[in-house]
């Protein structure tokens, strides 16, 4: 499991060096504060976890391995959550409309999972051991969000012209795979566990098959996106105008009263005069 930490932090080391080297943190900043936050605390980690077990530091190491961990683990949920969003807004970059609309609905979407997850917790008794319970309903709900996020994309990606090479849905796989890993070892696992069991073998080993899928998605070039072309009468389209036209009151627009009846029949006779005098040339010339 030593070995396994350390090469997981050499996965994240290579990922985060192919991921600014390509710039993409221009485009996903949050993926890129995640993968920061991944490098940054990982090695600090390992060493509380040592400490810990060596009892340096007289015993300090544990609070500061508990410290440290859940506020690592808050911060990660925060920023999966910001992750999840630009995904989502890089998914729907070719229809604004329905784009604009639709982040309005994820924030919903996320409060409303964030709020049912937290009010099943008592306050009634604040103490610090409540921290590891906030946290875990907040990865929960988070969790929750990446799976729904992994869904819409597989299920929309013909219609949303997403490819399945685009780093949009490497990103939501990876994470999706994630999330399903940590909602299986959470069922299956026991409480009081030891860290070589195999089921934390099996849950490492995914972890690291994520990461690797991650550096192949962000090595490889990505495919040119070609513009999104649609008839007139797609209901995308209609979906996409509807919903850009939501929240604008537009400019006003002078609408002038209809003709008199009187001009529309002095053209009608004019016009049948012309024709009178077209068919009349042509008999004569025949």
């Amino acid at each position: 499991m030593s070995v396994m930490s350390v090469a997981e932090f050499g996965l994240w080391a290579a990922l985060g060096f192919v991921f600014w080297s390509k710039n993409l943190d221009r485009r996903f900043p949050a993926m890129g504060g995640y993968l920061g936050l991944r490098l940054i605390s990982k090695p600090v980690m390992l060493f509380l976890f040592y400490a810990q077990a060596r009892h340096w530091f007289n015993d300090y190491a544990f609070l500061c391995y508990f410290i440290a961990y859940w506020a690592v683990y808050i911060g990660s949920a925060v920023l999966l959550y910001l992750v999840c969003q630009e995904v989502f807004r890089s998914a729907l970059s070719a229809f604004p409309g329905i784009q604009k609309l639709g982040v309005v609905v994820f924030r919903w979407a996320a409060l409303v999972s964030a709020f049912a997850s937290l009010s099943t917790l008592s306050f009634e008794h604040i103490r610090a051991f409540m921290i590891p319970d906030i946290a875990s309903r907040l990865m929960r709900s988070v969790s929750v969000l990446e799976l729904c996020l992994l869904g819409f994309l597989c299920l929309s990606m013909n219609a949303l012209r997403l490819p399945a090479r685009s780093v949009t849905f490497g990103i939501a796989l990876g994470f999706g795979m994630m999330s399903a890993n940590d909602f299986v070892v959470a069922s299956l696992i026991s409480r009081n566990t030891s860290l070589t069991a195999p089921l934390q073998f099996a849950y490492e080993s995914l972890i690291m098959v994520s990461l690797a899928m991650w550096i192949a998605y962000c090595a490889m070039p990505e495919p040119v996106l070609q513009p999104v072309l649609m008839p007139v009468n797609s209901m995308l389209f209609r979906w996409n105008e509807i919903a850009s036209a939501l929240g604008h009151t537009g400019t006003q627009v002078a609408v002038q009263q209809p003709a008199s009846g009187f001009f529309l029949s002095d053209v009608e006779k004019v016009v049948t005069e012309v024709l009178n005098r077209n068919l009349k040339g042509r008999e004569s010339e025949t």
